[in-house]
């Protein structure tokens, strides 16, 4: 990882090789890459065909883009398509599932930050 940090300027950055991150295993056939920023996090989302992810909900504004693949998510009782290119904005406390229809890769981006991805 490169860190750049210059305080004079109030400059910050840093550089993560996400491929040398632990691909976790969320669900059976869910794994993601997490990254944290100090107010917002990021996660590479693979998913196996199949893979269902209850209904849930959180604190959290998320946006979800699909970069390849296809899943049909749940939004407050009703279906969405997503496949590739397609992204979807859910508000905090927006209860949703997500049933995976093909082998997908997805990212999301989470505000404010999900400490419970924090490494």
């Amino acid at each position: 990882m490169l860190h750049q940090n210059d305080e004079s300027e109030g400059i910050f950055v840093k550089l993560i090789d996400m491929n040398r991150l632990e691909n976790e295993q969320i669900l059976p056939g869910l794994r993601a890459r997490f990254v944290n920023a100090e107010n917002v996090s990021f996660a590479q989302w693979t998913m196996e065909a199949g893979t269902f992810f209850p209904l849930h909900d959180h604190a959290h504004e998320q946006i979800l883009n699909v970069i390849s693949g296809k899943v049909e998510m749940n939004v407050a009782g009703e279906k969405v398509i997503l496949d590739e290119g397609c992204a979807l904005v859910l508000a905090p406390g927006e209860p949703h599932a997500m049933k995976v229809l093909t082998d997908t890769f997805m990212v999301g981006v989470y505000h404010p930050r999900r400490d419970g991805y924090k490494k």
